[in-house]
């Protein structure tokens, strides 16, 4: 045995490329098995534990998935570059030049992977933060992405430095030159980071608000919020992709407002024909007090016609000089009592009912409130249900609803004359 290891000590002296070749693949072998441990043992059991200890936190009702973001990983992938730059130097016979080149190079590594490393780590400080109750108020997303940009970039100095074997100093000199260049080139991210900063410190947009902007084909909820982009999720499930910059140069809608206030407005109008307005006569005003949402209108309202007719003395004997009570201006109390007495309209905002200006269309009946709720598909209909209500009803006051002439109406129009010449307005 002790023949056999003299052969080939002597072996080796008389082949010192041997000895080179056999302690770089020796120092391979290990950083290899260096990997192999800290990857399956070392990482594999510290994700357990972390995973272990944040079930048993009762307060995350989702834990952090640690192995999902793999910054423990990436600082693992150190430990087999530092035995490469440790074991480099003790290798015989390996010439200066492929020494330092592998220590430039193995440095550039350990700096990318630890600028991964802290990437990851700014993206879990993300998640963790988004559990905070006021995280949709105030994300810090876009600013953390401004943190990686910086990060991103000292790593790319270091390494270069690393990779000339030059002081990152030196580098650092030459900046100036190009800063008008950088600025180019980060111009996009330099208008985003400033608008990140206007949007969270004026709170103009939140995560979950519902925003409008049509020029843009964005009408959805705010769903992320990033330092170059907003993503809106559309109401037909698509997604618009909104550059950040855009929130400070253009306008839009936020229905935030509206969604805090708890109502949502009604503002829809009826196109009633002004040939079917008239006075009311007494047989009529009669049976329109029989209503419950009318009696103390009518009641009111012909007390005080009668006190204003009483002052005509004999100019109240002509018909015009009188006031009188039209079916018009009741439909209109009719409505404003039925929105005070619904249950799905809220009672401390604004309601409104008024004639706008008339139309080619017929004169428009506007009415004005706000449902009790802020969900779409109730808000629908609560307002369907009052509408077929007073299109319903509007008959019971002499009125008509005016629309557009269809082939039906001048069919009926065409027997009418041709059976016997009647007035137009007769013809229904």
């Amino acid at each position: 045995m002790t023949e056999q290891i003299a052969r080939l000590n002597e072996l080796l002296q008389q082949l010192p490329w041997l000895i080179t070749v056999l302690a770089v693949l020796g120092l391979l072998t290990a950083s290899w098995m260096v990997n192999f441990v800290s990857k399956r043992v070392l990482v594999r059991g510290l994700l357990k534990l972390l995973h272990a200890a944040d079930k048993q936190d009762s307060a995350h009702a989702n834990p952090v998935q640690f192995r999902r973001y793999g910054f423990i990983a990436r600082l693992a992938n150190i430990i087999p570059a530092l035995v490469i730059m440790v074991g480099i130097r003790f290798i015989p016979g390996l010439p200066d030049s492929v020494t330092v080149v592998t220590l430039n190079i193995v440095s550039a590594l350990i700096v990318l992977s630890l600028a991964l490393a802290f990437s990851n780590l700014l993206d879990m400080a993300n998640e963790v933060y988004q559990r905070r109750p006021d995280a949709t108020m105030r994300p810090i997303k876009g600013y953390l992405q401004v943190l990686k940009i910086v990060v991103y970039a000292v790593a790319v100095l270091l390494m270069i430095a690393a990779m000339l074997d030059r002081s990152p100093l030196i580098l650092l000199s030459g900046l100036g030159a190009l800063a008008a260049v950088l600025m180019l080139i980060f111009q996009d991210t330099i208008l985003s980071l400033v608008a990140s900063v206007q949007i969270a410190s004026n709170d103009i947009v939140r995560l979950g608000d519902w925003i409008e902007m049509p020029q843009l084909n964005a009408d959805g909820d705010v769903i992320d919020i990033a330092l170059h982009t907003i993503k809106v999720q559309n109401w037909d499930r698509t997604i618009t992709t909104i550059p950040t910059k855009r929130f400070m140069s253009d306008s839009f809608k936020n229905w935030r407002g509206m969604q805090e206030s708890g109502g949502r407005r009604i503002k829809r109008a009826i196109f009633l024909d002004q040939t079917s307005v008239r006075f009311l006569s007494h047989e009529e005003i009669q049976h329109l007090s029989g209503l419950y949402l009318l009696s103390d209108y009518l009641a009111s309202k012909q007390q005080e016609i009668d006190d204003w007719n009483k002052k005509l003395a004999e100019r109240g004997k002509e018909p015009a000089n009188t006031r009188r009570i039209t079916n018009l201006g009741t439909f209109r109390a009719y409505v404003e009592n039925y929105l005070r007495k619904h249950p799905k309209v809220n009672q401390q905002m604004t309601q409104i009912v008024r004639h706008l200006n008339p139309t080619p269309e017929g004169l428009p009946l506007e009415v004005y409130c706000f449902a009790n709720t802020i969900e779409w598909v109730p808000y629908e209909g609560i307002q369907a249900d009052i509408f077929d209500h007073l299109l319903s009803i509007l008959p019971e006051f002499g009125l008509r609803v005016f629309q557009q002439p269809s082939g039906v109406d001048m069919q009926r129009w065409s027997a009418g004359v041709g059976a016997d010449i009647r007035p137009l307005q007769d013809i229904t």
